[in-house]
């Protein structure tokens, strides 16, 4: 089976970095094995929530579904890179919401018609984009003020508070989407949905809790590595560490979510399309974020939600645009998945060149 047959791609970037092999070689094939492992998750993730019951099942599916994209930041935050992981957020949220969802349009909507999904559904999910937008916003629009105010004399609080109350609030309002999707109307939002033909084996619990266990512990050592080798591999590829947050970073802990959204378009699973690669985006901005800050802070190196590359914001701002504009009607065809993927080149070229 292919999945087992990627399971060989994990060692090697440790057996690279052991023989001191130049740190491009295992920066390549770190991402590499991430991205298998992040595979490995999800799957342990949604086999364990089948122990656990539909609510309690779905809120671990949701929370531990960006688990490897959480450690590979965290990794490039200890090392001071801030600049990157910001990038790294950005490149999540229209990686998903753009290439994804893109992709998987283009690969639903082909020998079709149209492709149809509740309009419930995505409508919460578009919201919920534009609350991204405004909280991520928000500190920027604090700092170009602050500045302004220090120049007078006084600034009433820092970026770093700012930053804290926000993630806060970001995690609060993430924890009631949970509870209003999963528990008080989740016969609305399950309704029509198919039960994944993945999940049709299932594991022992402790199988789950091992893989789960053992893949996240060696993610861990992978994101090390990848960190450590981030900026010798921007060097030799010619390309600022920026980039490769937006671009390579931002879809590494994303794949698994990128090849399931296509496989399960071409199904004609829309509905679930949309959940996996918007709210994917969105689970990274409410949570994954939030919690950077709010590590970051404890481990004494604080991060916070100020984004100094205006191209970062622009791009957050124009994909909740885009993507409310293209699922507003509950209905998509291929060529609005074309649209989907040619605004995420434009930015990326954008990001290449800056």
């Amino acid at each position: 089976m292919l999945r087992w047959s990627l399971l060989a791609i994990i060692p090697v970037g440790p057996i690279l970095h052991a023989l001191g092999l130049p740190p491009i070689w295992v920066f390549l094939t770190g991402i590499l094995g991430v991205g298998v492992l992040a595979d490995w998750i999800r799957r342990a993730t949604e086999q364990l929530a089948r122990h656990t019951g539909a609510a309690l099942g779905g809120l671990l599916s949701v929370s531990l579904g960006s688990l490897a994209e959480l450690l590979l930041a965290l990794f490039v935050l200890a090392r001071g890179a801030v600049d990157v992981v910001h990038a790294q957020i950005t490149g999540s949220i229209i990686g998903t919401s753009l290439l994804g969802l893109g992709l998987a349009v283009i690969a639903g909507g082909a020998g079709r018609e149209h492709q149809t999904f509740k309009r419930e559904r995505a409508g919460l999910l578009s919201s919920l984009l534009i609350l991204v937008v405004i909280a991520l916003l928000l500190p920027a629009v604090f700092d170009l003020t602050a500045r302004q105010v220090v120049r007078a004399g006084h600034v009433a609080a820092s970026e770093e508070t700012l930053s804290l109350i926000v993630s806060a609030v970001l995690l609060l309002l993430y924890l009631g989407n949970l509870v209003y999707t999963l528990v008080t109307h989740r016969d609305v939002f399950a309704a029509g949905e198919p039960e994944s033909a993945e999940t049709a084996q299932a594991w022992p619990l402790w199988r789950c809790l091992a893989v789960l266990a053992a893949t996240t512990a060696v993610a861990a050592w992978e994101s090390d590595l990848i960190s450590d080798a981030l900026t010798d591999a921007a060097r030799t590829l010619h390309l600022s560490a920026t980039f490769l947050g937006v671009i390579v970073l931002a879809l590494v802990g994303n794949v698994a979510d990128l090849v399931s959204a296509i496989w399960f378009a071409r199904q004609g699973r829309l509905g679930l399309v949309m959940s996996i690669c918007i709210g994917s985006a969105i689970q990274v901005a409410l949570v994954v974020a939030p919690l950077l800050v709010i590590i970051s802070w404890l481990i004494g190196a604080p991060m916070t939600l100020v984004f100094k590359n205006p191209l970062d914001l622009f791009a957050i701002a124009g994909t909740a645009f885009i993507v409310n504009a293209i699922t507003g009607d509950g209905e998509t065809t291929w060529f609005e998945g074309v649209l989907l993927v040619g605004v995420y080149c434009l930015l990326g070229t954008a990001f290449f060149f800056a």
